[in-house]
């Protein structure tokens, strides 16, 4: 990866000295505090002018710059949950300089990711995985008889609502191993917590009982390191406290099997060194319950909606205002926009209906029903696999529920789709957003695979509309007491190509794809919003005096088969263009049905190469993969054979 180094912004004195978490030890403990406010003024300096996540690397500058100093990273294994907080982290480990190509074509990577550093011990992107990756580590050491090395788990509490995260937490409790959960408490993933655990954690935070107690435990705790054979018996009396403190309170975590210790203020990075350092001479699996604030010292993300500086893009540091480009003329808006206000106006003529997401209110725009309806619409936290039995048992009483999951996080709840719901052949719409290329997030949030891996389910209907237009009436025909069978809906991250979208309903019948123009050389077979990149190749082929078909297919299960006899029997070049893996997607659909009804022709599929693609914007990422309106373009001219002389689109 050859990036450019220089982003303009000067470091402060301290962070300046800091290539490595070596060079971080060398401060001064009293030197700390002001390396920490260096570290997130040199982030909110990046962020504010590149964009990126803001607010969740804000809130653990100190919590990282603690455990690199205290711990022997990357000896010792740190692994990060998603990933969004760990800006901090990337600086401190050797990338202050090229911080700057942050989520950029051919940068770094907006998230940890082992190939770019040996401090990214795992690779991360989705949530609730850190426990997991952490243990199974610890337990690797322990099998290597490796006795010196610590593994330490950096999880939210959003994250911890997850199954996964409570899978890891139960066999880590009965492992022994070496393994240290640090529970960043802050409240919030991208929107606020749902759920008993967040008031379970609330509850833990502002108990009197708890806190008079947890002074008594940290004094004991500071003296462990000097006991030094007897650490093991102050380790103990530890424990006892806690658990003492906590007669009137249950603990979950000591329940698990784990050695509680916290709530710690997250932002007294001195004090964090000090109980971190204390912990590292207590044998087994122990969490650290820290608290800490998304967007902490910078005024107007601590002020404002933690939700907006999650990632706010552009903005103005010394301001707060956000940067928005106002277009002089009206724009289409975004798909998941078209989402939120369709569903309310579906909801308000059919009492059925109900909307799911699993904590990405504010990212699909059901906080828009949520607000409206909010009997009828519900944040079940980071549980997708939940989410889609929960709206499974919906439809079981007759109700149509929408549950709407980032086609990435869907992967998440396969099995859910395919035994809770496909199997029982039960009514549950799944709006797939960020469908296709995601953009900056990267290949962990791709969305690239959902239409070969829906495609095979028996009874699921797979849709994709070509437009905002087609978005509202594939959801309008869903949510039809004629349709009984799980149903798939999937669009892109981003805008829609309609400014005028707001259109009267219209049914669309299930497996029927359309042909948008006529041609005679060769006909492309598209499927949902790259139809539109289509429509600009032809536009341009036209002007060249080429003849071209284009044919919307909208399903890629069940196959409009009439549309398909059509194109074998005129055309002997086809192009099948979609933006998903080319394994087994909808190109793939169409050459099976050549060859289960014996046509002959030269079929090429444009789409998603069997590789995972990196990050950078979506039009970059339609070029590199092979299927923008300028390649789509040229595969024409190549199929045709004609000199390829001719100014790309």
């Amino acid at each position: 990866m050859e990036i450019v180094k220089g982003s303009g912004v000067i470091p402060g004195d301290l962070l300046a000295k800091v290539n490595s978490p070596a060079d971080l030890k060398k401060l001064k403990e009293d030197e700390l505090e002001q390396f920490c406010s260096e570290l997130r003024q040199f982030i909110i300096d990046i962020v504010s002018v590149k964009g990126g996540h803001f607010g969740a690397s804000l809130g653990v500058v100190e919590l990282t710059t603690a455990l690199h100093y205290v711990f022997n990273t990357p000896y010792d294994q740190l692994v990060w949950d998603v990933g969004h907080q760990a800006y901090g982290h990337k600086i401190i480990t050797g990338r202050r300089d090229v911080f700057h190509s942050n989520r950029i074509y051919k940068g770094i990577s907006g998230f940890p990711k082992r190939s770019e550093s040996e401090y990214d011990t795992f690779g991360v992107g989705h949530s609730s995985t850190s426990i997991g990756g952490a243990l199974g580590m610890a337990v690797a050491s322990q099998y290597k008889g490796i006795k010196d090395k610590h593994h330490i788990a950096v999880i939210g509490d959003g994250s911890m609502t997850a199954g996964q995260a409570f899978e890891a937490l139960n066999h880590a409790g009965i492992s022994n191993a070496n393994l240290l959960v640090v529970l960043n408490d802050n409240c919030m993933s991208i929107d606020p917590n749902v759920g008993a655990l967040r008031e379970y954690l609330t509850d833990i935070t502002t108990s009197h009982t708890y806190n008079k107690a947890k002074d008594m435990v940290w004094d004991l705790l500071g003296k462990i390191s000097k006991f030094g054979p007897n650490a093991q018996e102050i380790a103990s009396k530890v424990e006892n406290a806690v658990k003492t403190s906590l007669l009137h309170q249950s603990n979950l975590f000591e329940s698990l099997k784990f050695r509680y210790f916290g709530p710690v203020d997250g932002h007294d990075v001195v004090r964090l060194t000090k109980v971190m350092a204390d912990l590292k001479d207590i044998p087994g699996p122990k969490l650290l319950h820290v608290l800490t604030k998304k967007g902490k010292g910078y005024k107007f993300s601590e002020e404002g909606n933690e939700t907006v500086w999650h990632a706010p893009g552009l903005f103005n540091k010394d301001t707060g205002e956000i940067i928005k480009v106002t277009p002089k003329e009206p724009q289409p808006p975004k798909y998941q926009d078209v989402f939120g206000h369709t569903i309310i106006e579906l909801a308000e003529k059919n009492s059925k209906i109900m909307g799911i997401t699993p904590a990405m209110p504010t990212g699909c725009s059901l906080n828009l029903m949520m607000k409206a309806m909010p009997d009828r619409a519900f944040d079940v936290g980071i549980a997708e696999q939940h989410a889609v039995t929960f709206s499974a048992g919906l439809a079981t009483q007759g109700l149509v529920p929408f549950c709407n999951i980032y086609s990435s996080f869907m992967q998440r709840a396969y099995d859910q789709v395919v035994h809770d719901v496909a199997l029982q052949n039960l009514k549950v719409v799944f709006c797939l957003d960020r469908g296709g290329l995601a953009g900056a997030d990267g290949p962990t949030h791709h969305g690239a695979f959902d239409i070969a891996y829906f495609r095979c389910i028996p009874n699921m209907i797979v849709s994709a509309p070509m437009n905002e237009e087609e978005l509202r009436n594939l959801m309008y025909t869903a949510q039809l007491d004629e349709i009984q069978a799980p149903f798939s809906i999937r669009y892109p991250r981003g805008n829609g190509v309609m400014v005028e979208w707001k259109t009267p309903f219209k049914k669309i019948e299930i497996g029927k794809g359309r042909k948008l123009k006529d041609g005679k050389e060769l006909a492309i077979l598209s499927l949902g919003h790259p139809g539109n990149l289509v429509t600009q190749a032809i536009s341009k082929l036209e002007e060249e005096g080429i003849s071209v078909a284009h044919y919307d297919l909208r399903f890629a299960k069940p196959l409009d088969e009439t549309l398909l006899h059509e194109v074998f029997s005129r055309y002997k070049k086809i192009i099948t263009v979609e933006d998903g893996t080319i394994v087994g997607g909808v190109g793939s659909a169409v050459l099976e049905f050549m060859a289960e009804n014996n046509y002959s022709a030269q079929v090429k599929r444009l789409g998603i190469p069997d590789k995972f693609i990196e990050h950078g914007e979506q039009p970059e990422l339609y070029e590199e993969c092979g299927f923008s309106a300028s390649l789509i373009y040229q595969e024409v001219l190549e199929i045709l054979k004609l000199k390829q002389h001719i100014k790309a689109v």
